[in-house]
């Protein structure tokens, strides 16, 4: 919880990626009193509320209508059934377990592996990534087959919703064909290359169905829920 009364009733939830002015605006305009983001409004400790930042607009706008906010982030990211879990059955990916389990507590942790029903050529796997997912785009590496002569099929999948690319080396060390994540540096790429498919795509596209899952937990309590419109990648491409 990071705005508002926790001890509030709630009629009516905005659901979101992010939380900008503009949701605020959606949240007021539909008369909800709860705003359910996926990334954590403040990540840092707020030393003003004078409208010096966009968090602290988000906050003053949010305090004077009433609005709670509350984030989910990492819990969502590790849970069975969050947002690494739901990517992959978009994806198609089946048979999957957890890439990187807690140390505490195993059946938790961040992103998953699995397999593909079928070995599909490693470029209908960009395109399925792609057209599935809505990506405005797919960065990747190369990826050649075993004796380097051309492009290798791919069913082994680990993936990772977010900012990911610190678990390349599990993913290839757990066999991995290719490695979807995103927020992925040069370099990181240059390492990869011709070892594993990684492909990287935008951040807010890897982990939008955040709105989804949250819709699916709450609508089964009488909840009434809006996914928002306002809500959308702040990366634009020319």
């Amino acid at each position: 919880m990071q705005v508002g009364d926790t001890g509030r009733d709630i009629q009516s939830v905005l659901l979101t990626t992010d939380v900008t002015v503009a949701v605020v605006n959606e949240a007021i305009s539909l008369g909800c009193q709860l705003i359910i983001s996926h990334h954590p409004l403040l990540f840092h400790g707020l030393k003003q509320l004078c409208g010096q930042t966009p968090q602290a607009r988000v906050v003053e706008k949010a305090v004077r209508h009433e609005i709670a906010v509350y984030s989910a982030h990492t819990s969502l990211d590790s849970v069975w059934g969050g947002i690494n879990t739901r990517l992959a059955d978009k994806l198609g990916v089946r048979d999957y377990r957890i890439l990187v389990p807690s140390t505490a507590n195993p059946s938790v942790g961040l992103g998953v592996i699995g397999s593909l029903p079928e070995p599909m050529p490693y470029e209908a796997f960009l395109r399925l990534v792609r057209d599935t997912l809505g990506a405005t785009y797919v960065r990747y590496t190369s990826l050649l087959d075993r004796d380097g002569t051309g492009q290798r099929l791919v069913q082994r999948i680990a993936l990772c919703g977010g900012s990911g690319a610190e678990f390349i080396g599990d993913a290839i060390a757990q066999g991995a064909d290719v490695y979807l994540t995103a927020d992925c540096k040069y370099h990181e790429m240059q390492d990869a290359d011709g070892r594993i498919g990684l492909v990287d795509i935008d951040h807010w596209i890897s982990e939008r169905h955040a709105r989804e899952i949250f819709k699916d937990m709450l609508s089964p309590a009488g909840v009434k829920c809006y996914i928002s419109q306002a809500d959308t990648t702040p990366v634009n491409i020319l």
